[in-house]
């Protein structure tokens, strides 16, 4: 799976399971189970994926996968997340924000392993 992908703006289903290491069904089950994830379609009806919807894949991903969460649990802590955020709270789980501190830190201390070394 990669957390980095393409700069552009719609992705294929194709993409996406590649991005997601998923397979197609799964995506196409997901959009029928979750309100949340439903990418737009083109002209020839095939599916249309931005960056936003593959952030929500990766999220119910990681809410089914690694948090072992059941369809509906994750659902609900889905609608958690929403409320959270039009609340203005940090919707992020605490996995994702302790990596996000972690990553920032470790730049830093390369930063100014670079500034020491000269």
């Amino acid at each position: 799976m990669s957390d980095i992908f393409p700069d552009k703006e719609y992705y294929s289903i194709s993409e996406v399971c590649e991005i997601t290491d998923l397979k197609a069904h799964v995506l196409r089950y997901w959009e029928t189970q979750f309100k949340v994830l439903s990418p737009s379609k083109n002209r020839a009806g095939n599916r249309a994926y931005r960056k936003s919807d593959i952030q929500v894949v990766q999220l119910i991903k990681h809410l089914l996968y690694t948090e072992m969460y059941t369809i509906e649990g994750a659902q609900r802590k889905l609608q958690q997340l929403k409320q959270m955020r039009k609340k203005g709270l940090d919707a992020l789980p605490a996995e994702q924000r302790n990596r996000q501190v972690l990553e920032d830190v470790r730049r830093q201390l390369v930063e100014i392993r670079e500034l020491i070394r000269g």
